[in-house]
């Protein structure tokens, strides 16, 4: 057994309560929001309310599921979330496949096409032209069909696909099987740690993203929480979650002072982060595996 010199045990030291650090810094304005969400919003503006609520309150959340407007947006990002993730994963699952053809011709400019993708767009002006004269605006499919294609993951399937034994496609060919009976029924069954990994990436695009809806959408009905989020922090009012109440509930809350535009933000801004942070722990597994094996692979 080497012991450790005194300098190695100081810098042993030293990195761990660096990472201590690092990480609760990290950690601690989410908890803290978290707080002030569970504590009364007028004992919130004293200050101090810091690793638990002072004065714990249910009221704040309250407020924000009897909203229907809040509630019809967490619908609309679940939905945005599920099906904008499968189809995106699916269309650039097929895309990548043909791509990782070296047969395939003009391949080669293909990719540079993709590539310049990338690092050059036509501009927001040009989008919001292309995406109204496809008739996509105040449209569902807004979220989903202009990001169907990443061009990143799909160099990251193509990669990995390039790594897979040719015998297996040999093999499926000999029973009988087409292209697409080889990518649905040989690559992608072995493609678990790479579809993993970039559904769960695809997935927090998704669900975090809000400014599509701010520039294409202008029906409430199909705003995702996100961007109702947006509107609330900018805004800084209590009226728009707590028009839904009844009169005689909203009196007695602002009579008791428990209420705060902060509080509300706070815990819409829980309604809307939780859901997604509990997806990372069933996936997380896949991170390292998926993305270093889909990266390096050539």
């Amino acid at each position: 057994m080497v012991r450790e010199s005194f300098g190695d045990r100081c810098l042993t030291v030293f990195i761990y309560a660096f990472l201590t650090i690092l990480a609760f810094s990290t950690f601690y304005p989410f908890w803290n929001a978290i707080v002030i969400s569970f504590n009364e919003g007028m004992d919130t503006t004293r200050g101090g309310v810091t690793f638990w609520p002072r004065e714990f309150t249910l009221e704040n959340y309250s407020i924000v599921f009897k909203d229907e407007r809040l509630m019809n947006g967490f619908v609309i990002s679940v939905l945005r979330t599920i099906i904008g993730t499968v189809s995106a994963i699916l269309a650039t699952a097929i895309f990548s496949y043909g791509m990782s053809k070296r047969e395939l011709m003009g391949r080669k400019y293909y990719m540079i096409m993709c590539v310049f993708t990338m690092y050059f767009s036509g501009g927001l002006i040009p989008t919001f032209l292309l995406i109204r004269s496809l008739g996509l605006m105040n449209s569902f499919w807004v979220f989903i069909i202009p990001s169907l294609i990443g061009v990143w993951n799909m160099i990251i399937f193509r990669t990995f696909f390039r790594g897979l034994p040719a015998g297996l496609e040999e093999s499926a060919k000999i029973d009988g099987c087409g292209n697409w009976g080889t990518l649905f029924r040989i690559v992608l069954p072995l493609s678990g740690p790479v579809v993993a990994t970039l559904s769960l990436f695809t997935a927090v695009a998704h669900w975090n993203e809000w400014f599509t809806a701010s520039i294409y959408i202008s029906k409430e009905e199909l705003l995702p929480i996100q961007t109702i989020l947006k509107q609330i922090l900018a805004s800084n009012i209590v009226s728009e979650q707590t028009a839904g109440m009844d009169s005689a509930a909203l009196a007695r809350m602002q009579q008791a002072k428990t209420v705060t535009s902060k509080s509300l933000s706070m815990a819409t801004m829980m309604v809307a982060t939780i859901p997604i942070v509990l997806v990372y722990p069933f996936v997380q597994k896949y991170f390292v595996k998926g993305v270093l094996v889909g990266s390096l692979k050539e």
